[in-house]
């Protein structure tokens, strides 16, 4: 046999072995990529936090070195050939133990991160709220208590890493946006000179009443007042300049109904010098487009709702009522 046809076959052996090898790697790749990736060090879960900005090489590092994949440099590679690498978010994500990087990367493509968030209630003080941002063991940083009535109440979602200061600012934006589009469609006519005024009014609707459908009714009885000169008379109002909005506790005494604070309604005529509380979507509207009424009283009737009356003769009917009731359960409560 020549040499010629040795070394041919030899080169032909060889080619042979690298494809073979070839296919190993890839093989390899492939099970690693689509196969059981790594256990967690404890429990079912692992927390992995990607930062905002994070590009994909950073991104497959940070997961590598959280023990949840296999190879930084085989998930970069991934993600670039199937298109993900510039779609992939940051967060907080939960990864199951012995998820495959293929699963990782459609998680991180989806942005399926771990959904935390914060509601803050209808009527709620910016001290409340403050209170609330700061009790979230996630976020990072101090913040300042927004100015009363600067927020709109709503869930929020939250990321573990984020400021607080970024979480109220977000709260406070999505107030700016609604009072504007409210005020731009407010009803001809309202006494209302300010978006400024209508929070404050509002504010007082969201604290005078639990009961949803009651606030435009409410609302317009307050605008009515208004029109009229008439003194708004709101037990919040004096709550505020006590606590500003804390939960009093117990009943409003005749010397702090009597008491010379610029909050209380009872003595000044129009609006209190700003918001009492922060006051919900519907308060806002039912404030800057309230129903035609010519109600202008209305007293607790004893369901956690309101009887409503024209006439100060009708409302002294509902306060006796009201006050019949008060006695009634007092004394089966002996």
């Amino acid at each position: 046999m020549s040499r010629r046809r040795i070394s041919k076959r030899a080169a032909g052996g060889g080619a042979l072995i690298a494809l073979g090898l070839a296919i190993l790697v890839a093989l390899a790749g492939v099970w690693s990529y689509a196969g059981p990736g790594p256990k967690a060090e404890t429990g079912d879960l692992t927390v992995v936090t990607l930062e905002r900005g994070s590009g994909v090489g950073k991104i497959g590092h940070t997961l590598h070195a959280a023990g949840v994949i296999s190879s930084a440099g085989l998930f970069a590679l991934a993600a670039r050939i199937t298109g993900a690498a510039g779609e992939l978010k940051a967060g907080e994500y939960e990864v199951k133990s012995g998820a495959s990087m293929a699963r990782v990367l459609a998680d991180i493509r989806a942005g399926k991160v771990v959904r935390r968030a914060i509601t803050i209630p209808e009527g709620w003080t910016s001290g409340m709220v403050l209170d609330a941002v700061n009790a979230s063991p996630v976020l990072t940083g101090t913040a300042a208590e927004p100015p009363e009535g600067s927020v709109l109440p709503n869930t929020y979602d939250v990321q573990r890493g984020e400021t607080r200061e970024a979480v109220i600012q977000r709260m406070r934006d999505a107030h700016d946006k609604l009072l504007a589009e409210l005020w731009a469609g407010r009803q001809p006519g309202l006494p209302l000179s300010s978006p400024e005024q209508a929070v404050t009014l509002a504010s007082i609707v969201e604290k005078e009443t639990g009961v949803a459908s009651e606030r435009p009714r409410v609302a317009a009885i307050f605008v009515n007042r208004l029109r009229a000169g008439m003194l708004l008379q709101s037990d919040p109002t004096i709550i505020y300049g006590i606590t500003k909005g804390r939960p009093l506790g117990r009943g409003i005494r005749a010397s702090e109904l009597a008491a010379d604070t610029p909050w209380n309604s009872y003595k000044v005529a129009g609006l209190p010098p700003g918001p009492i509380a922060n006051p919900g979507r519907e308060a806002l509207a039912a404030v800057l487009n309230p129903p035609k009424t010519d109600e202008l009283y209305f007293v607790a009737d004893g369901t956690g709702g309101h009887a409503f009356a024209t006439t100060y003769e009708a409302h002294e009917q509902n306060v006796q009522r009201w006050r019949a009731l008060e006695r009634q359960r007092a004394a089966g409560g002996r």
